[in-house]
């Protein structure tokens, strides 16, 4: 059905569906859950806007006729948010149509219509990140070759390697020095040291205790 690389990707991702119909939402729920990193559900707008200022979502999954607040109005307050970063995709029913030129002004992501197929489900929710998970990618690219002009040495290029690939899509590591001493094979002084490292070239921020932020641009740090 999807590559492991697009199950990869899936993997990264914390999604919101709003769905009035519960057949609808359990039937979705049921699909994402075995893909996404977390899935979290709404029963309309106003549920989805709370969810979305308690968690940093990737993707929103909304039907548009829904009761206190409608798909459309959900996609205007979000799209208002410049802090919501977050990919849309309208799931609708073809007597909608005549909403689809509201998504259209509101750079809507994608379009799914019901009855859902999983196979459209999941590749639409694929196209809808991939922009976004490029981007990341990238950027997670350029702290590896900048990560890798500054260390020397086997092991602490693995550990580096390690840290982005447990990252999160926000580039944060959450773990500790007791995981990558068993996972990478090292002793834990050198793992201390390169966090030392890391983060005195600036490389690493410490956000708290076992949790761990990329700077995806270090260069300004260097000697």
């Amino acid at each position: 059905m999807i590559s492991k690389n697009d199950e990869k990707i899936l993997k990264h991702l914390k999604v919101l569906y709003v769905e009035d119909e519960e057949d609808i939402l359990k039937f979705a729920s049921m699909v994402l859950e075995d893909y996404v990193d977390k899935l979290f559900i709404a029963h309309n707008g106003r549920e989805a806007l709370e969810v979305l200022k308690q968690e940093n979502i990737d993707l929103v999954i909304t039907d548009i006729l829904m009761p206190k607040l409608n798909g459309i109005d959900l996609i205007r307050e979000i799209r208002k948010n410049p802090l919501l970063e977050v990919a849309i995709i309208v799931v609708t029913a073809h007597t909608e149509t005549r909403y689809l030129l509201d998504c259209i002004e509101l750079r809507v992501d994608g379009y799914i219509l019901k009855p859902i197929d999983v196979e459209e489900l999941l590749k639409t929710t694929l196209r809808a990140v991939l922009p976004k998970f490029q981007a990341s990618e990238l950027k997670m690219q350029n702290v590896l070759l900048n990560a890798i002009s500054i260390f020397v040495g086997g092991k602490k290029i693995e550990i580096i390697k390690y840290l982005i690939e447990h990252s999160d899509s926000e580039s944060i590591f959450y773990g500790s020095y007791e995981d990558i001493v068993q996972e990478v094979g090292v002793s834990k002084p050198t793992v201390v040291k390169t966090f030392r490292q890391l983060i005195d070239t600036g490389l690493l921020v410490r956000l708290k205790n076992k949790i761990y932020k990329f700077q995806s641009d270090i260069t300004q740090y260097k000697e």
